[in-house]
């Protein structure tokens, strides 16, 4: 049997330099730590093959180049990555994800596959690095404080997590063929149904080059995390609109039990509370609808073509469509 091999998958926009210089620092590691496994770089080029420098990786060994047709975003592009080499992975090996920039520290790759390789035998267990300390302007930190507000109220789920993880490559097969890994990587680790190992680490500092986010892309990479947590979001404010649209017919009512039934005046202020009211209970029994829609096509998206992944066996008593009627 082959030797168990180290997987190291990283996303690359115009980032060859830094890569160059990570891979010398990961090899450095896992030979000062002594994993004696093989290990294996797949460097995914999001610049989808406008990067003359990323010529120069392809005759290293131990280097995998894959270029998608065209820019995925570095989160989109780590999943065309590894579903290009799933075929090539063992049950036992393992994958480790991380940015090509350095920001991923290689020094805290063996505590991140600590838990891995003291459970042999746990081929489900995923882990991620919890971020300690982050180098970033007060501008990013203030940002960041708001989303992280933002998702815990949306999601119920704390979110400190990014792109470096590391799990086995069996588990990684079956679960980046969820559909959630279209939309976020990073995100869609953390909502799936699987027990998450976090490991703290500090965020580190490019080896190279400059960081092209911006407040744009920034913004629209926190929309894509939310995204996966879609059916949260959904049953959340499903309860929430719930109750706005309970509270509202109650108050319907008392304001029309007050003037049938009493003798009572009511005030002006109270007819245009009740016309606001009205309005507020059907805007949210609206959104009580659009919602349960969206809850039940994330639901049914999980399983969309899930029969007709390769691998997958057929199901007992279906006949082969090419061969001969009775």
């Amino acid at each position: 049997m082959s030797p168990e091999r180290l997987w190291i998958v990283c996303p690359s926009y115009t980032d060859v330099v830094a890569f160059t210089m990570l891979r010398k620092r990961v090899l450095e590691v896992v030979q000062s730590e002594r994993l004696e496994r093989p290990v294996h770089f797949v460097v995914v080029d999001d610049t989808g093959g406008n990067d003359d420098e990323v010529e120069d990786l392809r005759p290293l060994d131990d280097v995998q180049v894959v270029t998608p047709p065209f820019n995925l975003g570095h989160q989109r592009a780590l999943v065309y990555g590894l579903r290009t080499v799933a075929p090539q992975l063992g049950d036992a090996d393992l994958v480790v994800t991380m940015d090509a920039d350095g920001e991923d520290r290689p020094e805290d790759l063996p505590r991140l596959l600590a838990p891995l390789l003291d459970a042999p035998a746990s081929r489900q267990m995923l882990c991620v690095a919890r971020r300690t300390r982050r180098r970033e302007s007060l501008r990013f930190k203030v940002m960041y404080l708001f989303f992280r507000l933002l998702f815990r109220v949306l999601t119920g789920q704390t979110v400190r997590s990014g792109n470096y993880a590391a799990y086995r490559g069996g588990l990684a097969r079956r679960m980046l063929r969820h559909p959630y890994f279209d939309l976020c990587y990073s995100a869609s680790l953390v909502s799936l149904d699987v027990a998450v190992t976090p490991v703290p680490c500090p965020r580190g500092e490019r080896y190279a080059g400059h960081s092209r986010m911006n407040s744009f892309r920034l913004f629209m990479h926190g929309l894509r995390m939310l995204m996966p947590f879609t059916d949260r979001i959904a049953v959340r404010a499903l309860a929430a609109f719930s109750v706005v649209f309970g509270l509202g017919v109650a108050g319907s009512l008392a304001v029309v039990a007050v003037r049938l039934f009493t003798t009572a005046a009511i005030p002006g202020w109270a007819t245009t509370s009740l016309i606001s009211i009205v309005i507020l209970s059907f805007l949210a029994l609206s959104n009580f609808i659009v919602l349960f829609v969206v809850f039940s096509h994330s639901r049914g998206l999980s399983m969309a073509g899930l029969e007709e992944e390769p691998g997958a066996e057929p199901e007992r008593g279906a006949r082969d469509p090419s061969s001969p009627r009775d």
